[in-house]
């Protein structure tokens, strides 16, 4: 992990986040058009989905006296499921329907698996929707371009998500818990970072919407609400013809595959709310 902070050239006035790629009310402790922009990107704060770490205070006292991230990652999962009733969804009041597949079972693991599985389908839908409600930055993109509201490809990410939520126990706040518990490991495992250098494989440079070219393989880009990115560039390239490199502030983290057992397939993943950042796009 790195504590890189870029600052743009003198007298270049960085790009606002586009009032289309954000939701005027959020539920975190900044608005939409702070944590989306690259002023953030430089200089981020901690950021708190709103009551989150209050309402589960005891959770959290619990793991300030456990020395092992194993220790302490059991711990959450295990309290998730008492506090969420995974193990008991009756009690929960969640019964299977005759003839249609239960959704009951859903939960905060088998969204992220699934995330890692297929990021364009029912369980990204939920996931960028989630991001959407609790950052205030609308998803760019879903199995295609999200611009047009009133698009086919709109109206799909929509039901996706809808259905994905639909007749499960309160997962949106299992994924505000989740969240809240990688901010807590980052904060106790790297203490005074403030960035981590990740990257990710494209195929076409305009696969980003560009906001502006810095020069030398740098680019200003809008990247979709939620990205997966990887800390190995050797692993990136598995993925791309370029690689897209990126200073991350922690903050923007909202899972990776070792926070806890068996979370994500991918080796080095992370998956990244995402704003305005600059990145360096390059081949080799």
């Amino acid at each position: 992990m790195e504590n890189n902070r870029q600052t743009p050239p003198e007298g270049h006035q960085p790009p606002h986040l586009p009032q289309s790629a954000r939701l005027p009310l959020n539920r975190c402790n900044l608005p939409a058009v702070l944590l989306g922009s690259l002023t953030y990107q430089q200089h981020p704060v901690p950021l708190e989905v709103d009551g989150i770490r209050d309402f589960h205070a005891d959770l959290f006292r619990t793991l300030a006296s456990m020395t092992q991230h194993q220790e302490r990652a059991q711990r959450f999962m295990d309290y998730v499921t008492v506090n969420f009733l995974l193990d008991e969804l009756d009690e929960a009041g969640l019964m299977p329907r005759r003839g249609r597949r239960s959704r009951a079972n859903a939960n905060y693991l088998r969204l992220v698996r699934g995330w890692s599985f297929d990021s364009d389908g029912r369980e990204g839908a939920v996931l960028k929707r989630w991001v959407e409600s609790r950052f205030g930055l609308l998803a760019r993109h879903h199995a295609g371009p999200l611009r047009d509201r009133g698009s086919a490809t709109y109206r799909c990410y929509e039901r996706q998500g809808t259905q994905g939520l639909y007749a499960t126990n309160a997962l949106e706040s299992q994924l505000d818990l989740l969240y809240s518990y990688c901010q807590y490991e980052l904060a106790r495992q790297c203490p005074g970072t403030t960035h981590l250098t990740l990257y990710r494989g494209i195929n076409r440079i305009d696969e980003h919407e560009a906001l502006d070219n810095c020069g030398r393989g740098r680019f200003r880009v809008l990247l979709n609400n939620l990205n997966s990115f990887t800390c190995s560039r050797e692993r990136a390239d598995e993925f791309g013809d370029y690689i897209l490199m990126a200073e991350v502030p922690l903050p923007k983290l909202f899972f990776y595959n070792r926070l806890l057992p068996g979370m994500l397939k991918g080796e080095d993943e992370y998956v990244v709310i995402g704003g305005i950042y600059e990145v360096v796009i390059s081949t080799l």
